[in-house]
């Protein structure tokens, strides 16, 4: 298995402009220090849906070159403290967490 990512699922918060404050300023810099062996993060912000109000307000995915990167890392104290303050700043519901095997299709032209 190659690049696999962890995707941490943000349900809509009850108040958007204190849950961003906390996630810039305080949650992504945690997960910048302490989640050793990642290779990128990216972090979506859901500005809308076609079907409606969107369920969820953030998607972060957290890259890793194999799954023991991920595991080791999920299993730090790091990475335990910053996956536990993920669940405690998440004031809509509890985020959801999903491990992926990232596969990519790049297209050109037209």
């Amino acid at each position: 298995m190659g690049n696999v990512k962890l995707i941490v699922v943000y349900p809509c918060p009850k108040d958007i402009e204190s849950f961003e404050r906390v996630y810039k300023n305080e949650h992504v810099p945690m997960a910048v220090e302490k989640l050793g062996g990642k290779t990128k993060t990216v972090a979506s912000k859901i500005v809308g849906s076609p079907q409606g109000t969107p369920p969820f307000h953030r998607i972060a995915e957290i890259h890793f070159p194999s799954m023991e990167a991920l595991q080791a890392c999920a299993a730090s104290d790091g990475g335990k403290q910053t996956l536990a303050n993920a669940v405690a700043i998440s004031s809509g519901g509890a985020p959801i967490f999903l491990v992926a095997e990232e596969e990519v299709f790049e297209f050109q032209g037209k």
